[in-house]
Formats: structure tokens, C-alpha cells, sequence
């Protein structure tokens, strides 16, 4: 790899203060354009660095892929890449899955060991496959044992892997849904993996009727067995993204802003932390939850307990994630946003990663950036 390859798009190292970020959204594929102002905790580079991971992170609403590093200044290394209406995403240290507004994006990392673009970046993810699935409402994107990719179809209430001639293949829907059809009807939206599995998945209510998860907001929220059909927790309140991480069900009572684990005794969910946002997106690294937070969309996300929890807590919602202590929820690090976007998806902690660089599938540079896999042997 060249040492002096072009940056990709939306290259900034940042200090630990507030900075204006320009963008140059296309109105079909994010918020009016405008400006991000962006800030965060003065520990946050310094904990990436002890704990040698990065951060991907997701904005459909702005039509992007985050990536959050420290470089070698010990300031924190944004980089942002378009992928329409970007959505899940999971990654590790050699590859990054998306799921955007009609595809499943595939990115390989083409650096080897010890290798570095522009002497700074150590991995460099390039786009290697998009698999069109047309707009099916990707929600959260899991990786089963045998390779395969799985994914949480929203718009036709169920898990798929995609087709080579299709747009998806249905492998499990809730057993509530009389049929695969295009309407949301109970909105399915969270994945649970255990050992390359599915495990479990978070849906708003149990409804078969399109969109009726919307009249069942408040309580209506569901965690579903996958193998069994089995409802293992009821009366949440929007709930999202499902883990199971040290013994434990956790996920996102969204409704209400917490983040808490289902008891074993009854399933009934216990909250750990109040975060002051609409929660989406939850992964795990060491002892901490990196939880994102989006502000309380017009229409959809207003009139939910959350606003209570706001008002008591004097709190503004606001747009950005969170590291929590899974002790006692405290908050060890945070990044904020506001301006032109209020919303994000999905989160992954990319560990031993330090500051990543992704190309994104428009952008000029991917052009003229090649590279040549060594010959066998």
C-alpha cells in the first residue's frame, strides 16, 4: 500500500471541543444539508486507545457510516462515508457488514499486518460486494456460523439471508404473522446472536395487521425466543437490539430511554441506566455498553414515557452514544451531535483497530484506489 494513497472522503482529526463538521447530503439520501457540531468527553480518545478499539456507528437519517479512532497525535480521528439510509452494522478487525436503504454492504479491510495509509490509518475498509435487496427496512445485520449473513427484514416481519436471484430468503418469521407480506406490522427491529445463532429478537408489538405496532407503542413491546416462539418478556416499551453478554438478555427500552437486562426469574426487565434519548444500537466491549441516542422523532417517538423521564430529569434529549459502566450504568465517555442530524441506528466496537478509514461506494477516491491480492504461494 502507497504511503501517500489520497484520503478518503470526510477525513477530520478532532480535539477534545466542539467543532463544526460540514456536509454535503443529497436530499434523497439524508437531512437537509447543513452542519454537525460535534462534541465529546475529553477521555474518549484515551479510552480507545487503552482499550485498542474503534467505534462504527450509524445514521440513516444523514445517510451515513462513522467511524471514530484515535490517531497518533492522541486526538480523536473522525471519518464519515455516504451509504444511503445506512442502517446495522457489525465488524471486526478484517471486515465491516451494513445494511443500507437497498443493500447489504460487505467491506474488507486491504491492510496487512503492520501496513498504514497516509502513516496513519491501519485499516482501510473498501466496499467488496453490495447484495441488492431493494427497500425491505434492513433493521440489525447478525453473522451465523456457516458464513452466511442474516438479517432483520422490518417491512416483512422476518429474518432473511439474502438471495443470489432474489431479494431476500425468509428463514424464520413470529409466528403471530399470518404471512410474508410488505407491511410492517409488528415491527421487528432487534437480533440477538449466541454462537453464530439467532438467539432472540425485539419486535413493538404483536400485531398482524399493517402497521398496528403503532397503536401498542407504550407496553406493547415484545422479546421473542427464536427456536421456541416462545415471548420471554412483554410490556416493554419500544423495545431494541437484544445482546446476550455475560450471562445476561440486554437491551434498549426505548420508550422510556433505559437500558437494563431481562431477570432470570421472571424475565421482567430490570433498568440499569436512564440515557436522555430515543436508545438504538447496543454492543459490548470489556465491562462497558456503548449505547446510541437519537432526540424523539415527531409523530413516532413523542408522547412515550421518555418525555416524562426528560422532564423530571431536566434533561434535553440529544443525538449521539454513550459508554456506560455495566456495574452501576454510570457514563465513562460520550460523543455528542447536533445541527443536521438528529437520529442514529446502530453501533460496533471494532476491536484491535485504531484509526479506521472506510471508502465509500460513490466516493472519487474508490476509483483509483486498487489494490492486488498476492498470487497463491
Amino acid at each position: 500500500m502507497s504511503k501517500d494513497q489520497p484520503d478518503s472522503e470526510g477525513i477530520e482529526t478532532i480535539a477534545p471541543e466542539n467543532r463544526n463538521v460540514p456536509t454535503d447530503v443529497a436530499p434523497d439520501t439524508a437531512a437537509e444539508a447543513g452542519s454537525i457540531d460535534i462534541s465529546f468527553s475529553p477521555g474518549l480518545s484515551a479510552f480507545l486507545k487503552s482499550g485498542n478499539i474503534s467505534i462504527g456507528f450509524t445514521s440513516y437519517q444523514t445517510g451515513r457510516l462513522y467511524l471514530i479512532g484515535h490517531g497518533p497525535d492522541g486526538k480523536l480521528a473522525l471519518h464519515e462515508a455516504v451509504y444511503p439510509q445506512a442502517m446495522g452494522v457489525t465488524g471486526d478487525a478484517s471486515r465491516i457488514y451494513l445494511g443500507t436503504l437497498t443493500q447489504i454492504v460487505r467491506m474488507e479491510n486491504v491492510l496487512a499486518p503492520g501496513q498504514t495509509a497516509n502513516q496513519v490509518h491501519d485499516k482501510v475498509y473498501v466496499p467488496r460486494n453490495l447484495q441488492t435487496t431493494g427497500n425491505v427496512d434492513i433493521h440489525e445485520i447478525g453473522i451465523q456460523d456457516n458464513g452466511r449473513i442474516l438479517f432483520v427484514n422490518t417491512r416483512f416481519n422476518c429474518l432473511c439471508e439474502p438471495s443470489l436471484t432474489h431479494s431476500f430468503r425468509p428463514v424464520w418469521k413470529p409466528d403471530f404473522i399470518s404471512e410474508i407480506i410488505a407491511e410492517d406490522r409488528c415491527h421487528l427491529n432487534g437480533l440477538a446472536m449466541v454462537d453464530g445463532r439467532p438467539k432472540y429478537v425485539s419486535a413493538v408489538a404483536r400485531s398482524d395487521r399493517a402497521n398496528g405496532w403503532r397503536d401498542h407503542r407504550h407496553d406493547g413491546g415484545l422479546i421473542i425466543d427464536v427456536e421456541s416462539q416462545a415471548i420471554i418478556a412483554d410490556r416493554l416499551s419500544m423495545p431494541h437490539s437484544p445482546r446476550v453478554h455475560d450471562g445476561r438478555v440486554w437491551l434498549l427500552n426505548s420508550g422510556s430511554g433505559e437500558l437494563g437486562w431481562l431477570d432470570r426469574a421472571d424475565n421482567s426487565f430490570v433498568p440499569l441506566a436512564f440515557c436522555p434519548g430515543f436508545l438504538r444500537g447496543l454492543a459490548f466491549h470489556g465491562e462497558f455498553a456503548f449505547v446510541t441516542l437519537s432526540k424523539p422523532r415527531h409523530g413516532h417517538f413523542e408522547g412515550l414515557a421518555l418525555d416524562d423521564r426528560l422532564k423530571e430529569t431536566g434533561s434535553d434529549a440529544w443525538c449521539g452514544f454513550q459508554i456506560l459502566s455495566q456495574a452501576d450504568g454510570t457514563v465513562k465517555e460520550w460523543l455528542r451531535l447536533e445541527g443536521a442530524i438528529t437520529e442514529l441506528f446502530d453501533i460496533c466496537v471494532l476491536p484491535g483497530v485504531r484509526n479506521p478509514i472506510t471508502l465509500g461506494p460513490n466516493s472519487v477516491e474508490i476509483r483509483d484506489f486498487l489494490t492486488v491480492e498476492p498470487p497463491a504461494g
